[in-house]
C-alpha cells in the first residue's frame, strides 16, 4: 500500500491510500496555517477509515513543490520521518529520491520562490 501526501497548497492537505494503481481512499483536509496539527491525525484517520494500519504502508509518495514554504516542509518532513521510522522508501511526486549518508532516502523540497519570513520587533 502507498501513502500519498500533498501539503503543497496553503489551505489544503490531500492524503490518499493506493494499492498499485487502485485508489483505496482519499481525504482532503481544509487547513489554514495549521498543517502540522492536522497532518498526522489525518493520516491516522485515513488508515482507520480504510481498516488498515501504518505497518501496511510499503512506500510514501510526497509532493515536493508548491505554494507554501512551511506547509510544504511539514509534508516532506513527515514523509521522511515516517519513511525512516517504518524503514520504507519515500519518493517525491516527480519520482526522485536522494540517498542520505545512511541507509534511507530523503526528499528535499523545491520552492517556487524565496520564503517570506517576517520578524517581530
Amino acid at each position: 500500500m502507498t501513502l500519498h501526501i500533498d501539503t503543497s497548497k496553503n489551505n489544503l492537505i490531500y492524503l490518499a491510500l493506493k494499492n498499485g494503481d487502485e485508489l483505496i481512499l482519499e481525504k482532503k483536509i481544509t487547513v489554514r496555517y495549521n498543517q502540522a496539527e492536522k497532518l498526522l491525525p489525518g493520516i491516522d484517520e485515513i488508515l482507520k477509515s480504510a481498516n488498515s494500519d501504518i505497518a501496511k504502508i510499503q512506500e510514501i509518495i510526497v509532493v515536493n513543490s508548491g505554494e507554501g514554504f512551511t506547509a510544504l516542509r511539514i509534508g516532506i518532513i513527515t514523509a521522511n520521518a515516517l519513511g525512516f521510522a517504518l524503514n520504507i522508501p519515500v519518493f517525491s511526486s516527480d519520482n526522485k529520491q536522494i540517498k542520505s549518508n545512511y541507509d534511507f532516502s530523503v526528499i528535499e523540497p523545491k520552492y517556487k520562490k524565496e520564503p517570506n519570513i517576517t520578524t517581530r520587533n
